[in-house]
């Protein structure tokens, strides 16, 4: 069975950040993206527009000194424009370390990511690490 083009689209967005490749990244993403990032701390708050999103995964690497690191678990799929990814987000912060499950909710129009939507499994957690 093939893999639908909304998952390969995501799984390719992984695969990418794990690499670091912005350029990559940036190709998957219409102009206007957002990315929401929850809670209160550096990286909290809405994201809006391609470079912005980059500039904030570029944050993610020199805050964790690249560290950081996001193992895809699964994506998932409704066939309508809507992606689930879920993850683990492991890296360090100064003396503190943080492993934790993440999920993320992805809006998908015309095969680019236009709304990227962030959970996690501990938001308290998540805030003290990047707090």
């Amino acid at each position: 069975m093939s893999e639908h083009p909304d998952c390969a689209l995501i799984r390719r967005g992984y695969e990418a950040f794990g690499k670091g490749d912005m350029e990559t990244l940036g190709t998957l993403m219409t102009a206007d993206v957002i990315h929401h990032v929850p809670g209160d701390n550096v990286l909290s708050g809405h994201h809006k527009g391609r470079e912005a999103v980059l500039d904030l995964y570029r944050r993610m690497g020199e805050e964790t000194k690249g560290t950081l690191q996001v193992r895809l678990e699964n994506v998932m799929v409704d066939g309508r424009g809507h992606a689930i990814a879920v993850h683990v987000t492991q890296g360090d912060r100064g003396d503190r370390g943080i492993e934790i499950h993440e999920a993320v909710f992805f809006t998908i129009v015309g095969g680019k990511v236009t709304d990227i939507d962030q959970c996690t499994q501990d938001i308290d957690e998540s805030d003290a690490f990047w707090g």
